[in-house]
């Protein structure tokens, strides 16, 4: 068995050493790519920079809250503008730094100051401290350096709906304990709605200046995709067409230029396994398959404990199920394996969240005279979710 792995082995990568590579920096595809240039965001751009610009002359600048649905730029811009700042800031030598988080990959608020401790180069266990103790640090080290520390938290709503608005209204308040430093937040979200979870206080404090990033046209991907494949491709190795569809199928999605990019570096990876010359129309449509089942992988495996036992209840029925159901269901899953149970209304919350991930649909049943009743169906195959599932020592004792 051994040998035979290592023959393919050596099979796959001579292949790739005596065959010609389609890309000449396939990193331009990813999401976290910074170009030189942002087009058809220009007005964003500009309205971020007015807002940080009081920075460069020593005065406070508001916070910011940034809106958009996903694919519209909005962490890239965020980043760029940042940059920019950091350059010119340097040039003067201000002491102006920022610190990025996302808090769905953070997943805690200790997680979260952590990273922003590891952006100060601040020495902080990865587990171990109290919360308080980690942001109190955080505060001493900006006031002790006499710098201006921008934060910014992508996915904020996250955070709130997770873990409630404490943290945030902590962060807003930051500046009263800093005589010599200063603490500028910049919130980046998708859901617009995110606010009605906020404290009246938190909301005035944190949301000064709003920007929102409208989604991006067809022809403004398309235009975005050819920009980015003449960085990422060499000459002549992609068609027209593979890019005109990238750009078709995520301008049917809300505009997604996250979507298109990663539908293009995928495409190509697809092309260059095959070991085509070019990258064709062929291999985008394989390339939808593949990212579809990637994305739901990687959804399951990235949910909250909690949120994979609310998955299972609902998925091992087989059925549809009624909320109050699969409540019951899921507090019996909690007692056996002896965790937590949460309130009715925090598993209503994680129920929207399956919803919008794709993993579960929700319909208003008609009930007569009764009224109705909203009924919760899986959309995802139960052995799927079985076998990712199984990753997870606490999930696969219920398997």
């Amino acid at each position: 068995m051994g040998d035979k792995s290592n023959n393919s082995l050596d099979d796959i990568f001579t292949r790739a050493l005596s065959g010609r590579s389609l890309y000449k920096d396939r990193n331009a595809l990813r999401s976290d790519y910074i170009p030189s240039k942002l087009p058809f965001r220009e007005k964003q751009i500009i309205s971020i920079g007015e807002t940080l610009a009081p920075l460069l002359h020593g005065s406070k600048c508001s916070n910011l809250l940034i809106y958009g649905k996903t694919g519209t730029g909005k962490t890239a811009v965020a980043k760029y503008v940042l940059m920019k700042l950091s350059e010119k800031a340097s040039t003067r030598n201000l002491k102006i730094k920022f610190a990025y988080s996302n808090t769905r990959v953070a997943g805690t608020e200790y997680r979260l100051l952590f990273d922003v401790a590891q952006y100060m180069g601040l020495s902080v266990p990865f587990t171990g401290l109290a919360i308080g103790e980690v942001f109190a640090r955080i505060i001493s080290a900006i006031n002790s350096s006499i710098i201006t520390l921008i934060l910014v938290l992508d996915e904020i709503d996250f955070l709130v709906k997770n873990y409630g608005d404490n943290l945030l209204y902590e962060l807003t308040r930051a500046n009263e304990q800093l005589p010599k430093g200063y603490l500028s937040l910049i919130g980046i979200s998708n859901d617009l709605k995110f606010k009605e979870f906020l404290d009246p206080r938190v909301l005035s404090s944190l949301s000064e200046e709003e920007i929102v990033f409208p989604p991006y046209t067809a022809e403004e991907l398309k235009a975005i995709l050819y920009d980015r494949s003449k960085i990422a491709f060499f000459d002549d190795t992609i068609t027209e067409a593979a890019i005109n569809l990238c750009a078709a199928l995520a301008g049917s999605e809300h505009g997604d230029a996250r979507r298109a990019l990663d539908l293009l570096r995928v495409s190509g990876e697809v092309a260059e396994r095959e070991g085509a010359p070019k990258v064709e129309e062929r291999h985008v449509r394989t390339a939808v398959q593949k990212i579809e089942q990637d994305r739901m992988v990687d959804a399951l495996r990235s949910l909250p404990l909690q949120a994979k036992i609310l998955l299972w209840s609902i998925i091992s029925s087989g059925e549809a199920n009624s909320t109050g159901e699969i409540y019951e269901r899921y507090s019996n899953i909690c007692h056996k394996i002896n965790v937590e149970v949460l309130t009715q209304r925090r598993v209503s919350m994680l129920l929207s969240e399956l919803d919008l991930l794709g993993l579960v649909t929700t319909n208003l049943v008609s009930k007569g005279r009764y009224g109705r009743t909203k009924k919760i169906n899986p959309s995802i195959n139960l052995q799927f979710v079985r076998e990712v599932f199984s990753e997870d020592p606490i999930m696969n004792s219920l398997l």
